[in-house]
């Protein structure tokens, strides 16, 4: 998954080979390269052919100052704040993420050297996924309250009649049979 990887620089020069992408963006891709190779027609001899995705009107490579600039008229034009193109980056990272994708996968595809990188730079949770987290946790905790609720057969202690062995999740400050403490 190259695609998520990129960087300003990468991305002006990536060759169509490198790319990994959902349906409708192979898509968009199609067309954009359909517009590209009439580009081509009309230049003839003087296109540059380079194989990259991205290219000028005459099939040159991108320069990322160019890149960083046309970003920033698009942003404006439409009235989106002020971002940076590298923060494409970390949104895309975290929406992985979000989605599900393990961090070792995301380290991979970013080209970290560390998974620390990864995991303290590029995926902060969204207020969804906070909500998500929440909400299993609390699941887990619903589902222990009511494993609590004393089943029949069972004392108020947690012992279940014909158990082999107590509980791993038993207090260790059971009163033991006896009445003496088991706790260690």
């Amino acid at each position: 998954m190259r695609s998520a990887r990129l960087r300003r620089r990468e991305a002006c020069g990536q060759k169509g080979t490198d790319t990994h992408l959902d349906a409708d963006t192979v898509e968009v891709l199609r067309q954009y390269r359909a517009r590209q190779d009439e580009g081509r027609k009309k230049w003839g001899t003087t296109w540059v052919e380079t194989g990259r995705v991205f290219t000028r009107e005459n099939g040159e490579l991108l320069h990322p100052a160019n890149v960083t600039r046309r970003f920033i008229e698009l942003y404006e034009e439409i009235g989106l704040p002020p971002i940076r193109l590298h923060d494409l980056r970390h949104g895309a990272a975290t929406l992985i993420h979000a989605a599900g994708a393990d961090l070792k996968d995301i380290q991979e595809m970013l080209g970290h050297s560390s998974i620390t990188i990864t995991a303290d730079t590029y995926t902060s949770l969204l207020p969804e996924a906070d909500l998500a987290i929440a909400e299993a946790a609390a699941r887990l905790v619903r589902r222990a309250r009511a494993a609590r609720d004393v089943p029949d057969g069972a004392d108020r202690l947690g012992d279940i009649s014909g158990a082999a062995t107590p509980s791993a999740h038993a207090a260790r400050t059971q009163t033991a049979p006896d009445g003496t403490s088991g706790a260690e």
